[in-house]
């Protein structure tokens, strides 16, 4: 993963859920966000979806969480690959969130620090649990 340069604000995110409840980033203040932008046609996401819970358990809830943004999709799609996972999927159904954080490719990461700032990019597939990724996101943390 790459630093943002400048470590600017995070764009607005507030996206429904599986259940259609809105979620919103703002919310997480005071938490580290890895920001996950995905679509089960694409076979990199498919690949590293699992690692996204893998590497959420490695942290205190009180200080990380993990946001897969579905790209185009509706919920049953995205439930019939993804189940139930232990953190919030949400659903860009018409790509603006997507727009507005300028993805330009799927799969992309970013990662807002605790202050609400884009810290970290990944365009690609990743296991967000390889060690050297969890040294950056450990040292983003202090």
């Amino acid at each position: 993963m790459s630093l943002v340069a400048g470590v600017p604000p995070a764009p607005t995110l507030r996206l429904p859920d599986m259940d259609g409840n809105p979620v919103d980033l703002a919310a997480y203040r005071g938490k580290m966000v890895l920001v996950n932008f995905w679509a089960t046609w694409c076979p990199p996401c498919r690949k590293e979806f699992p690692s996204l819970g893998r590497v959420r358990k490695l942290f205190r809830p009180a200080d990380f969480e993990v946001m897969a943004v579905n790209v185009g999709e509706d919920p049953e799609t995205a439930f019939s690959f993804a189940g139930s996972p232990d953190f919030p999927v949400l659903f860009d159904r018409n790509s603006q969130a997507m727009e507005h954080w300028q993805v330009k490719g799927l799969p992309t990461t970013l990662v807002v620090d605790r202050q609400g700032r884009l810290a970290l990019r990944a365009v690609g597939g990743r296991e967000f649990d390889n060690p050297a990724i969890v040294a950056q996101l450990k040292s983003l943390l202090k």
